[in-house]
């Protein structure tokens, strides 16, 4: 069946605008014009905007999206499995959002105590979703599902203690990064102590130990503008210096 852009636009519940902008823009042509000019629409092009819909509503931009749907290995039932435990994901961070908010309503009018412990873990499913919505397509690309699960899961055991420690841990990286950068020297002992405080920080969110994934992330520092953005806001060029301090504390400088 082919439907034009009225029809599909009526049917995915999107404006026939946003068809021709995503016609235009390269990301979901028709599948042919009729003999009239307009475009038509089969179920190849159906599928297509199902998927982009799917990357949309896990806040992935649209030229991200582009590359993602039009690489050579795309591999559509890998990613209807991935969209599915993002949403999954959600879901079980919305579900206790709203468990935290009707215990917060009736903390108000009926005087029902919460616990801080209840507190706290609300804030770590908040958090998870924030960080989710800020880095989470990134991470999984890179890491994979099965290792930010393991790391949501890992938030989700944290103690109020270990969770102000991996706190305290994040500001003494910066402090240390800081005081680091004025030997210029990412080999040297004040930057070597502020990868091991990083390595430190890391343990706390990861559940291994693996130094080709810390010196990953090091090099996502610089790759990725918002972390980049997180480290240099210590002093210009600092995502780069302590990327090379890392790679150097890992021995994976040559790789």
């Amino acid at each position: 069946m082919e439907y034009t852009v009225h029809e599909l636009a009526r049917l995915a519940g999107v404006t026939s605008r946003t068809l021709r902008y995503y016609d235009e823009i390269g990301l979901l042509k028709p599948g042919r014009l009729s003999e009239s000019g307009y475009r038509l629409y089969g179920p190849r092009e159906v599928d297509r905007l199902q998927q982009i819909l799917f990357y949309r509503e896990l806040g992935v931009d649209l030229e991200t999206i582009k590359q993602i749907v039009h690489s050579p290995s795309f591999d559509e039932l890998k990613a209807l499995r991935q969209h599915r435990e993002q949403l999954l994901e959600k879901r079980r961070h919305l579900d206790a959002l709203i468990a935290n908010v009707e215990k917060t309503i009736g903390a108000k009018e009926r005087g029902i105590m919460m616990s801080d412990k209840e507190k706290f873990a609300a804030f770590k499913e908040r958090l998870m979703e924030e960080n989710e919505q800020k880095y989470g397509e990134e991470i999984r690309q890179k890491y994979g599902e099965e290792q930010v699960n393991r790391s949501n899961e890992k938030l989700r055991n944290m103690t109020k203690e270990q969770f102000d420690e991996a706190e305290k841990l994040s500001k003494d990286v910066l402090e240390a990064l800081k005081e680091a950068m004025l030997s210029g020297d990412p080999g040297g002992e004040a930057a070597q102590r502020a990868a091991d405080l990083h390595r430190q920080w890391l343990s706390f969110w990861w559940d291994h130990d693996s130094k080709e994934a810390h010196a990953g992330l090091a090099r996502l520092y610089v790759e990725d503008e918002r972390f980049k953005a997180y480290y240099d806001r210590v002093h210009p060029g600092a995502a780069e210096f302590l990327k090379e301090a890392i790679l150097i504390y890992t021995g994976m400088k040559d790789r």
